[in-house]
């Protein structure tokens, strides 16, 4: 399948866009599966994807587009950019599912690696007049969510990242992973874990600062 085709068939053949269909389900709060019944339909989706299947590879957009746009969403802030990495990471995913290794981690978190790595490098690309870093630094004790994801996103590493996660408590590595690497809303964390979402905002917000403070230390 040709680039052009592939394009065409994220953005044509499907009945919404990644946008559209992160706005709806966090309206809503419906369309996530359990993430273990997710990840066993998306290890069998990748391992056809790696012998060509179109088909599968649809299923797949359609299972995930949402997380990954909301993850690229989480790191850009622009809905143009977030869409152009979202369409990037597929096109990863179609030419490298071969490559997919369930020993190293499960499709979800391969998924949302990439997006990750895609978001941050698009960061880097469009900033080069300006330090994105510096003006992030300056944010008052207040800053919110977002602002931290994307400071800690476009400037460390995943091993340094994952290194100061074990700083956290539980409660906070759980609340983090399952918004900043899930993809979730404040809203789905909280339904996931039955707490409540002043509860979940707080424990997001703590657990990143202190993961920021770590890497800056770091």
């Amino acid at each position: 399948m040709t680039t052009t085709q592939l394009r065409r068939l994220c953005w044509t053949d499907m009945d919404t866009s990644p946008a559209r269909g992160t706005a709806d389900a966090h309206a809503t709060g419906t369309g996530t599966s359990p993430v273990p019944e997710l990840n066993a339909q998306l290890g069998r989706l990748l391992g056809m994807i790696a012998g060509g299947d179109r088909d599968a590879f649809v299923e797949f957009y359609g299972l995930t587009s949402r997380r990954v746009f909301g993850l690229a969403r989480r790191v850009l802030l622009d809905q143009e950019l977030s869409e152009d990495a979202t369409q990037e990471v597929f096109l990863q995913v179609w030419q490298s599912a071969g490559r997919f290794d369930p020993a190293a981690g499960s499709p979800l978190a391969w998924l949302m690696t990439i997006t990750h790595r895609r978001a941050v490098d698009k960061v880097r690309s469009v900033q080069a007049a300006t330090d994105r870093e510096a003006s992030y630094g300056a944010a008052s004790q207040d800053i919110e969510h977002d602002a931290v994801s994307e400071e800690v996103g476009s400037r460390l590493e995943a091993e340094a990242v994952a290194r100061c996660l074990q700083t956290l408590t539980e409660t906070q590595q759980e609340s983090v992973r399952l918004a900043y690497y899930g993809g979730l809303s404040y809203r789905e964390v909280a339904e996931k874990l039955h707490a409540a979402l002043p509860t979940i905002k707080s424990r997001i917000r703590d657990g990143l600062l202190r993961l920021k403070n770590c890497l800056e230390v770091g």
